[in-house]
Formats: C-alpha cells, structure tokens, sequence
C-alpha cells in the first residue's frame, strides 16, 4: 500500500505533523509505503483556471514542485492530508494543492457518471488541528472536502481532528486524539 503524505503546516514541530507521522508509522509497521511531503517547503502556484487538464491535456500543465506531489497523490493508495486551520479552513499550503487536484477530474466531469481520472477506491485520511477549543467551530472543513474528494474516487474518508491545540506538540498528551489517529491507522490499514 502507498501513502502520500502531505503536511502544510509552516511549523517545524506541527500539532497536524505529529498526528500525520504516527498515523505513517503504524501503517509502515504494517508494510505500508509513505512519501512525505512538506509543503511549506515547496515552490507552487495555486490553480490557474487554463483549463487545460480539460482540453488537451490528462493532468495539470503547471511545472513546478506540486507536479511531483500530484503525481504521487495519483499513484498512492491513500492520501493522508495533514493542516492546522487557519482562519476557519485548512492552510493556504494545503488549500494550493486541493485546488490543483482539479486537473483529476474528467473534462466533462459536472455530467459525467466517473467523475475522476484516478483510479478508484482510494482512501483519505484529513488530519486538522485548531487552537479553538471548541469543536463546534470549524466543523464544516471537512463534510466541504469530503464532497470534492468523493469526486475523485475516494470511498473511504476519515477525519482525525485536535482542538485546544495552541503551542508545537501540544498533541503529544491529548490521548483522546491520539487515540482517534490510532483509530484511523486501523481503520484505513
């Protein structure tokens, strides 16, 4: 099995990064294959709407860092998405890759039954973490990328979500979300 892994956090020791890596370990214990991506540490533009991943073209034309990451992302079994939230959604480093997964999609896709050029079945795993203690609030990121993902074929999603999680590696003692990442390690692996 493959993963790609992507983190967006900026920082070096991310509440979301931590999660990401422990959920890679115990599926690498079982055999898995992860690449890891920093994305902060890569040089990319968000999608530029040329449309030419629908007209001409099988995946997106832009040639920069991401490209590797999207071809990975196309290869892997499961893709493992790692963001704090930021403002009420994920990160712009995450938000610059999901914009360019529109180059998955078919061209006619808004009619088309198999909306996705990616082989399917695939699974996601979305690791957010917020300073808000409160769980209420941001609720809604993921149900939103939920939708989207579903277009591109994958069938099993599962969200892995810290609050109260203010400083670097504030995770590292909430055993209620490690637990949760656990979980999800099983659940997917």
């Amino acid at each position: 099995m493959k993963i790609a892994c992507l983190l967006a956090s900026p920082r070096k020791k991310a509440n979301s990064s931590f999660l990401a890596r422990r959920i890679c370990e115990k599926a690498a214990a079982k055999g898995a294959e992860t690449k890891y991506f920093q994305l902060n540490s890569l040089k990319y533009a968000g999608c530029q709407a040329c449309m030419a991943c629908k007209t001409g073209s099988e995946k997106c034309v832009i040639q920069d860092d991401l490209a590797d990451v999207l071809d990975a992302v196309a290869e892997a079994d499961v893709l493992l998405m790692a963001s704090p939230v930021y403002f009420g959604d994920v990160n712009a480093q995450l938000k610059g890759f999901i914009d360019r997964t529109f180059s998955y999609l078919v061209p006619d896709f808004y009619f088309a039954d198999n909306k996705s050029r990616l082989v399917p079945d695939k699974k996601l795993i979305m690791v957010l973490t917020q300073g808000h203690e409160d769980s209420s609030s941001f609720a809604d990121i993921f149900p939103r990328y939920e939708f989207f993902f579903s277009w591109y074929g994958y069938t099993k999603q599962v969200l892995v979500r810290g609050t109260g999680l203010l400083d670097e590696e504030d995770v590292a003692v909430k055993k209620e979300v490690l637990a949760e990442a656990d979980r999800a390690a099983e659940e997917i692996f």
